[in-house]
């Protein structure tokens, strides 16, 4: 049955953990097929309705997903837009190696609109940061940033190819984020974006374009995402 324990944890869950911890040594990569229910059951010697609970549960986490027909396979990894992370701490939510190509890192000036975002005097120079984001070799999502550069120029040579924006910030400048205003609107790739993502000329993205604020409630970077849609999700609770 599924609520079966043993060691003290159910059993569907210890099925999940398995399964769970396979991934995350990269025995089992997006697109590879996962134990059937039937197998599921006999490899742990549970019955048929704990083997699917498991299985529901991690669907239901985005793990795994089930195709009618064919079987259960490992879900390509999806970024919930639900709080505010970096891509690295989204990543590794989900026992996945983070990647980027750091395809700009340099001093810029001229940008009014963005500096106004940033509540910057319209000639500001900012630091801007554009990064291919990746899962194995796959592009995954296109991101840019913007900083005050009177006080974080030393961003453009930091190693934000293997770590965190959100990391330096925090260790380097003791600066903590707090929270973020979004906009969040559905777009075409151009041609560029869409040679960048991997993707054909029209396909949908989500964009979503941000102005992050530290725990002092000052604005710090201003940000503008491009993101594969069947990549990402975004939950909303309304109440009524």
């Amino acid at each position: 049955m599924a609520g079966n324990h043993r060691n003290g944890t159910p059993v569907y869950k210890r099925i999940q953990n398995i399964i769970r911890k396979r991934i995350e040594a990269a025995e089992l990569n997006p697109g590879d097929p996962v134990a059937s229910e039937r197998e599921l059951a006999k490899i742990h010697k549970v019955s048929l309705m704990t083997a699917r609970h498991a299985l529901a549960g991690l669907e239901r986490e985005g793990i795994v997903e089930r195709r009618r027909g064919a079987g259960t396979f490992v879900a390509a990894p999806k970024i919930h837009f639900n709080k505010l992370m970096s891509y690295t701490e989204h990543m590794s939510s989900r026992g996945l190696a983070p990647r980027s190509r750091v395809l700009v890192a340099k001093i810029v000036e001229d940008e009014q609109e963005i500096a106004a975002r940033l509540g910057l005097p319209v000639a500001s120079r900012m630091v801007k940061i554009t990064r291919l984001r990746l899962t194995g070799e796959e592009p995954f999502a296109l991101e840019t940033c913007y900083l005050p550069a009177a006080e974080y120029s030393n961003l453009v040579s930091a190693p934000l190819g293997r770590s965190s924006l959100f990391a330096a910030l925090q260790h380097d400048y003791d600066v903590e984020l707090a929270y973020a205003d979004e906009e969040i609107d559905a777009t075409a790739a151009d041609a560029n974006l869409a040679e960048m993502l991997g993707l054909a000329k029209g396909s949908a993205l989500l964009r979503i374009r941000q102005v992050i604020y530290s725990t002092k409630g000052k604005p710090t970077i201003y940000g503008v995402g491009y993101y594969r849609s069947e990549r990402h999700t975004l939950f909303v609770r309304r109440f009524r």
